[in-house]
């Protein structure tokens, strides 16, 4: 099966993970595209593939004679979509010869535009994947599934020679969870990489150290007519909690490896608030700066309006891998030789966000990520073309076949 063909098959489940929901899956219907790779791992003639209670699946493609000793590599990809923007009834559009110019979403009557995304013009001449501006496409991360069961495919089809090849497909991603039960003791790789970037010639290996971070504040309720020197509006308060925070230090004004605070929620009344934050750096120092300028807020306002006023709760999310990478620089260069041999200059730019991998590489598997060839993830400009993706099988199967 093509990729691409591939691709719109598994664009077709609905696998939307639930933010709202701390189960692994967080959404049964994720059981769904998990079963059918189960499913065409085993046609494959896979060995060892399984569908965990929890939505994983994993699957071992044994070494070819003569190349046991090989380190065993593995290949990552996540099958929920993010619940950002629906992943419901996906209704793919796809241009042949796509001239470069803006794209009308039929769905909607929006346009993908090249203004906002320079990529497309470079684009030009490929078979162009887009919504119809109703959902999001679900490239992310189904293109990496997609791209990893391909190259499967193409190394058992074509006989290339190749050490232990190990399959995993994850839960839950966009919510955080990924990796949080992936089982590393059934999934014997020596090291992985996830397909889960855009330009199908990345090789990521830095991301953001990240937190969240939630304020809980208690205000005093009294009648206004007898508020005076009694009232503290919680409300208020959240909103001079968020005013003590830099203006230009968020995701709106940052780029590249600057960190920032991002205010993802807020609600209350004059008796209780909540603020909900995310906190992200690429620089574990100023990371951890960050994070103490909350603790000296709550500090402050709780000095200012009562000691019992506000609660900080901090929760870390994930840390930079590149730690961890620094020491398992082989993987890095076998990457940029694979990326290298299809005719790209590889790129490595620091992932503002966070992968799967990064926190398997702090559990002892060295995993940076891949591009998938898509772009405009989490939303109805996500994209991507047939050319990018037969690019990223080709990379895959590079590896695989020259693993260390």
């Amino acid at each position: 099966m093509k990729v691409e063909e591939r691709l719109l098959k598994y664009v077709s489940y609905w696998t939307t993970s639930d933010e709202t929901n701390n189960q692994i899956p967080s959404s049964d219907r994720e059981f769904e595209l998990a079963r059918e790779l189960e499913k065409e791992l085993k046609e494959l003639g896979l060995d060892k593939v399984i569908l965990t209670d929890n939505c994983y699946v994993y699957g071992l493609l044994p070494a070819t004679p003569g190349m046991e000793s090989k380190k065993a590599v593995g290949f990552i990809a996540h099958i929920d979509t993010a619940p950002d923007f629906s992943g419901e009834n996906v209704k793919p559009q796809i241009i042949s010869n796509y001239d470069g110019n803006d794209v009308l979403l039929k769905g909607t009557g929006a346009y993908l535009k090249v203004s906002d995304f320079p990529s497309l013009s470079s684009l030009k001449g490929r078979t162009l994947i887009t919504t119809d501006g109703t959902t999001l496409l679900g490239a992310d991360d189904k293109a990496g599934v997609a791209e990893i069961m391909t190259a499967v495919e193409e190394i058992i089809n074509e006989q290339i020679p190749h050490g232990d090849i190990w399959i995993g497909f994850t839960p839950d991603e966009e919510v955080g969870a990924g990796a949080d039960l992936f089982n590393l003791d059934y999934f014997k790789a020596d090291y992985a990489y996830t397909v889960d970037g855009d330009y199908e010639g990345e090789v990521a290996y830095e991301n953001f150290n990240a937190a969240s971070a939630t304020f809980n504040i208690t205000g005093v309720n009294v009648h206004p007519g007898e508020a005076k020197d009694i009232m503290v509006n919680a409300a208020l308060v959240g909103c001079e909690i968020a005013s003590m925070l830099p203006e230009t230090e968020t995701p709106a004004h940052t780029e590249g490896r600057e960190g920032f605070f991002h205010l993802t929620d807020m609600s209350g009344d004059v008796a209780n608030a909540t603020l909900s934050y995310i906190v992200r750096d690429h620089d574990k120092n100023i990371f951890e700066s960050r994070l103490n300028k909350l603790r000296t807020i709550e500090v402050e306002i709780n000095q200012k309006y009562g000691s019992d006023t506000v609660s900080l709760n901090i929760s870390h999310s994930y840390e930079n891998m590149l730690s961890v990478i620094e020491n398992n620089m082989y993987t890095i260069d076998l990457a940029k030789e694979a990326i290298k041999s299809v005719g790209l200059e590889p790129l490595s730019r620091p992932v503002r966000g966070g992968t799967d991998g990064a926190r398997l590489s702090f559990m002892g598997l060295p995993c940076p990520n891949l591009g998938t060839g898509g772009y405009g993830f989490h939303g109805p400009f996500e994209h991507i073309t047939v050319e990018g993706m037969e690019t990223a099988v080709k990379i895959i199967k590079y590896i695989a076949e020259h693993s260390i």
